[in-house]
């Protein structure tokens, strides 16, 4: 992954963050928010077809976007975009991971 990227991603916000996953609506918000998070990789992956399609004909059909299979460039492209995106998706959690390891360091004097 991108150095840059990860540098992103694993930058903690300031102040505290709640606690996750105390109570059963907030695992269900959660499912709702992964949900959402796939289609919305899905629609990305899409709009990157219709890009490419366009670059190479300037008329793109439905069809096309459907059939399209991306070359070993595009699909290298679009996994490191797809690892970046779950990094992103995921920040809140490892802020949280991260958090707890650091103090359980620090419970444990090391």
């Amino acid at each position: 992954m991108n150095p840059q990227v990860l540098e992103l991603v694993n930058a903690a916000a300031s102040g505290k963050r709640p606690h996750f996953f105390g109570d059963a609506d907030v695992d269900r918000l959660l499912a709702i928010v992964w949900a959402m998070a796939g289609e919305l990789a899905v629609t990305r992956e899409r709009l990157d077809t219709l890009e490419r399609l366009l670059a190479e004909r300037a008329v793109v059909q439905r069809s096309d976007i459907d059939a399209y299979r991306p070359n070993a460039e595009a699909a290298r492209e679009r996994g490191e975009w797809q690892m970046e995106y779950i990094a992103r998706l995921l920040r809140v959690l490892q802020q949280e991971l991260d958090t707890l390891r650091a103090s359980g360091a620090k419970d444990s004097g090391v």
